[in-house]
C-alpha cells in the first residue's frame, strides 16, 4: 500500500510533524503543569491507592515542586527554549485528574495558566478519565477554543471492564462510551490513552482497542504506552513477589506493527510507547535511551512496510 498519510515522512502519522505543519514552526513543546488535582480512586470517592500500575512521580517533571503554575510553566518554557530550541508550548495539564474539581475552580486554575504567556502559547491539552467530566466541564473547555487549540486527553488504559475492575480503575468502560456520546460534536482534539501488556489480555484482546477507537470519529490523537512496572505502584509491589509477563523491545515493536494498520489513516499517533524515570523502573528494562527505542520501532516498522491504516476497513472497499 502506498503512503496516503498526511503528517510527515514516517509510515505513521506523527505528532511532530502534524506540530510543526500547524504551527509552522520547527518545534512545539508540551510544558507540564501541576495543578494539585488527585484522584476519585485516590480520595476515597471511589476507591483508595490509586490505579495499581500508577506512582504519579514516575513520569513528571521536577518543576513541579515549585510553588506556584506560573514558576512551573516559566521554568517549563525557559528550559524548553534552551535545551530543545522550542518556538510554541502547549500548556499540558498532566499529573492525576485535571477535571477533577468544580468547573468554576477549573476555570481560575486554566485562566491563571494560560496568563502566564499570551504569545507563545498555542494549546491547552488537560489529562483527565471519563468518569470525571460532564458537560459543563466540556463547555468550559470548549469556552478556550476561540483563542487556542484545546486537547483533552483521557485515559481509555484499557476496553475490558473485567481488566479496568482488577488494576482498580474505579472507571469502567462504559462511562468511556458514554462520554464519548457526549464529545460527538466537540471542538475538542480528543486523544485516546491506552496501555497494552494489561494482565490477563492476549494479544487477539489487545488488538481490539483499534476497533474501539475507530469507531469514534471525534478521536483526533492516540497515545500508545506499554506497562511498565515502577517503584511506588501496587503493581510494583505485586511484581516483584510474583513477576509476570511483559513485553521485550521486539515483542512490542511486533504488536505495533499489527495494532497500526488496523488504526484509522486520519488518527495522530502522539506516542508508540511510554518511559519512566529509569530510577523507578522495576520492568522492563530495555537498556536503551528514549531516542533509541524510537529509532529501533521507526527502523522496524519502515522495514517491513507497515502503514497506519493499511487494513482499515474503509480503505479496502
Amino acid at each position: 500500500m502506498e503512503k496516503s498519510l498526511a503528517f510527515g515522512e514516517k509510515n505513521y502519522n506523527y505528532y511532530s510533524a502534524y506540530l510543526k505543519e500547524k504551527y509552522q514552526v520547527k518545534r512545539v513543546y508540551k510544558v507540564i503543569v501541576d495543578g494539585g488535582f488527585t484522584c476519585p480512586n485516590r480520595d476515597g470517592s471511589k476507591g483508595y491507592g490509586g490505579c495499581t500500575y500508577c506512582n504519579v512521580d514516575s513520569f513528571t517533571p521536577t518543576s513541579r515542586t515549585m510553588a506556584t503554575m506560573k514558576e512551573q510553566i516559566e521554568f517549563g518554557m525557559e528550559r524548553a527554549r534552551k535545551h530543545y530550541k522550542a518556538e510554541k508550548f502547549i500548556i499540558y495539564f498532566q499529573p492525576n485528574t485535571n477535571t477533577y474539581a468544580p468547573a468554576h475552580y477549573l476555570k481560575t486554575m486554566y485562566d491563571e495558566a494560560l496568563s502566564v504567556d499570551t504569545t507563545d502559547v498555542v494549546g491547552l491539552s488537560v489529562g483527565t478519565r471519563p468518569d470525571c467530566l460532564d458537560a459543563e466541564k466540556i463547555a468550559l473547555l470548549e469556552s478556550y477554543t476561540d483563542r487556542l487549540d484545546v486537547d483533552l486527553e483521557m485515559g481509555m488504559e484499557s476496553i475490558y471492564n473485567e481488566t479496568l475492575a482488577q488494576i482498580n480503575r474505579g472507571c469502567s468502560h462504559d462511562e468511556f462510551v458514554d462520554i464519548m456520546k457526549l464529545l460527538e460534536n466537540t471542538k475538542l482534539d480528543i486523544c485516546v490513552h491506552t496501555i497494552f501488556g494489561l494482565p490477563g489480555e492476549t494479544k487477539p484482546m489487545m488488538l481490539k482497542y483499534a476497533d474501539e477507537i475507530n469507531r469514534f470519529p471525534q478521536i483526533n490523537f492516540v497515545k500508545f504506552h506499554h506497562l511498565h512496572i515502577v517503584e511506588g505502584s501496587i503493581m510494583g509491589a505485586k511484581y516483584k513477589k510474583e513477576p509476570f509477563k511483559l513485553f521485550s523491545l521486539a515483542e512490542y515493536t511486533d504488536f505495533l506493527c499489527e495494532i497500526l494498520p488496523l488504526v484509522r489513516p486520519d488518527i495522530i499517533i502522539q506516542r508508540l510507547f511510554g518511559i519512566s524515570d529509569l530510577e523507578m523502573l522495576i520492568a522492563p528494562k530495555w537498556g536503551l535511551k528514549k531516542s533509541e527505542i524510537q529509532t529501533y520501532i521507526d527502523n522496524e516498522i519502515e522495514r517491513r512496510g507497515v502503514v497506519q491504516g493499511s487494513k482499515y476497513p474503509q480503505i479496502l472497499v
